[in-house]
């Protein structure tokens, strides 16, 4: 699943485009993708203009004029598509149909705009998916309820960070980190880099780091999702752009996928494990607890 860095990618680059435009039609192939009643989409959608692009853990939020947003959940597999006849920005999970002809098999949802340009929405595997509801309450969601703070939000600080850790403060600070009702948004290879960068152990528990140990984990994962979004998210998950180019994050690693190579900081290998049921890298000199 795609993580905060690539999410606020795709955000990013469909900022530049979509706001402004007006709605003139819309398809659809699979009603799981396009959960909406067509009252809804003739009356909210067709025709409303394109307020603002937002995001917020992993979902993009599509605001509308008429007091609706397009909420939008990529999922395993989605990815978002804009071309306009100068224009092109594409990303999500790999794919050829950024760079091939629109709209293919992948294709579930089609927004067109009175300029001609299109906004296409892909997904190989069909868990993604478009929903429309009146913005007041799509902060009503259960998700969004549930979800934890922006880790990159201006107000969230450091001490925010480590009590909202300490609520499982008998867990290991990897699982924790990937909980989102914790911190929103942090993935695999955000947590691994964030934990060697912080010289923890992903198994240690909450309750033995102290807080000092805590707070450079607090800036280390902060620096780590804003280098991930300026290099266009992970090698991977991103394209961010039309043309393939790739994001370049992964080649910044320190410690994903660098299983077996020297640790840039002490020269220890590094092993790869599993920790919280994901696949773990670390440094077994720098990380030992």
């Amino acid at each position: 699943m795609p993580e905060l860095p690539e999410v606020e990618t795709v955000r990013l680059g469909l900022s530049q485009f979509l706001p402004g435009r007006r709605i003139a039609h819309i398809t659809h192939d699979w009603p799981k993708s396009f959960p909406n009643a067509e009252s809804d989409v003739q009356d909210f959608l067709l025709g409303a203009r394109v307020t603002e692009v937002r995001r917020r853990a992993k979902v993009l939020l599509i605001d509308l004029d008429t007091q609706y947003t397009l909420v939008v959940h990529l999922k395993m597999t989605g990815q978002l598509v804009f071309r306009g006849d100068r224009e092109r920005f594409g990303a999500g999970h790999p794919s050829h149909s950024l760079v091939g002809d629109l709209p293919d098999k992948s294709t579930r949802v089609t927004l067109a705009f009175e300029d001609g340009s299109k906004l296409f929405f892909n997904d190989q595997r069909k868990f993604g998916w478009m929903r429309l509801l009146p913005t007041p309450e799509v902060e009503q969601l259960d998700f969004f309820q549930k979800v934890g703070p922006e880790p990159l939000a201006a107000d969230f600080t450091p001490e925010q960070f480590i009590k909202r850790l300490q609520r499982r403060k008998k867990s290991g600070i990897k699982a924790v980190l990937l909980d989102q009702t914790v911190v929103a948004g942090i993935g695999n290879i955000y947590a691994d880099e964030s934990l060697w960068s912080a010289k923890i152990h992903p198994e240690q528990k909450v309750q033995d780091i102290p807080d000092t140990k805590l707070a450079k984990l607090y800036e280390a994962l902060r620096t780590v999702l804003k280098l991930s979004i300026e290099k266009g998210g992970s090698t991977d998950r991103n394209y961010v752009d039309a043309a393939g180019k790739r994001g370049s994050y992964l080649t910044f690693a320190n410690v994903f996928r660098r299983e077996g190579q020297p640790c840039a900081r002490c020269g220890t290998t590094i092993i790869k494990t599993k920790v919280a049921g994901r696949g773990t890298h670390i440094c077994t000199h720098c990380q030992h607890f």
